[in-house]
């Protein structure tokens, strides 16, 4: 009979390491997708920041203009 309670409980002990793994899978999978939506907002800026400072080097915008639309692009 102790062969039989043994292994119930390590049936339980086995279930709760699986439930928290789904569970640490979980936490990381959120947050790798809050990590990737928030990269790809920083990605959009520093390209438009690029553009702007290509504009400045050809002559096409002044630099009162060009700092007044880096400090839009950075808020």
């Amino acid at each position: 009979m102790e062969n039989f309670y043994y292994g119930h409980m390590f049936g339980w002990g086995m279930a709760g390491g699986l439930m928290m793994a789904f569970w640490v899978l979980v936490v990381l999978f959120v947050v790798w997708l809050v990590r990737e939506v928030a990269s790809k907002d920083t990605g959009h800026s520093s390209k438009a920041l690029e553009i702007l400072k290509e504009r400045y080097a050809k002559g096409e915008i002044g630099k009162e203009e060009f700092e007044a639309k880096q400090k839009d692009i950075i808020s």
